[in-house]
């Protein structure tokens, strides 16, 4: 419901006076037949030390050998930048889903396959990001892992401290984490392969016609 209420403020907050939208003569179809694929949002999300950000890069690199225009999104990155001036209350979370999709859909329209490695933790941030972008520009990927492996791949230290009281609002200690009821892809990232990860993705972007 938080999250809800802050979108809806922001949403409230974000309506520009006399801005009308540019169409442009080179269109999302033109750039797509160009790059000889179908742009799509690859939505990577999962517990901190679930693989996102592994699998987000190891995808891309195997569709970059493909011939495909890519680009990875990962959460660190963006807050050097982009949303620098977030925390990770649950609403700031929220503000910075909505500026990642906003993002987004510039890529998309761009003709190109992007790839977001979010924790994304709520469900109705995630919802949003859909509802934003479109749902039929997105495959939501959830990397499913234990809270007990993550922490055992947390060579940061950060479950540690998180636990210590050091960190707050720290996803699956202190803050929550809702599973995706739905994903398009529900990997098993604490038992399969990286290998057998990226696989799974690229046959399933062939099966829904993204790339040949």
């Amino acid at each position: 419901m938080v999250a809800d209420n802050k979108f809806q403020v922001l949403e409230n907050m974000g309506k520009s006076p006399n801005v009308v939208r540019e169409k442009a003569a080179v269109t999302r179809p033109r750039r797509e037949t160009l790059n000889g694929h179908r742009s799509v949002n690859l939505w990577f999300t999962g517990l901190s030390g679930s693989g996102k950000s592994t699998l987000a890069h190891a995808v891309e690199e195997r569709l970059h050998l493909m011939g495909c225009r890519t680009y990875v999104f990962d959460g660190d990155n963006v807050r050097h930048g982009l949303c620098s001036d977030l925390g990770f209350s649950l609403e700031d979370r929220s503000e910075n889903m909505r500026r990642v999709a906003e993002m987004i859909g510039l890529f998309i329209d761009a003709g190109v396959i992007s790839l977001t490695a979010f924790i994304s933790p709520l469900e109705a941030d995630r919802r949003r990001v859909k509802e934003l972008i479109g749902a039929e520009n997105i495959l939501e990927i959830y990397c499913n892992c234990s809270l007990e492996i993550c922490e055992s791949r947390d060579v940061k230290g950060l479950y540690k401290k998180a636990r210590e009281g050091k960190i707050k609002n720290y996803t699956g200690i202190s803050s929550p984490y809702e599973p995706p009821k739905q994903p398009d892809l529900d990997l098993n990232t604490g038992e399969q392969s990286l290998n057998e990860c990226v696989k799974i993705i690229v046959a399933e972007l062939k099966d829904r016609g993204v790339i040949l």
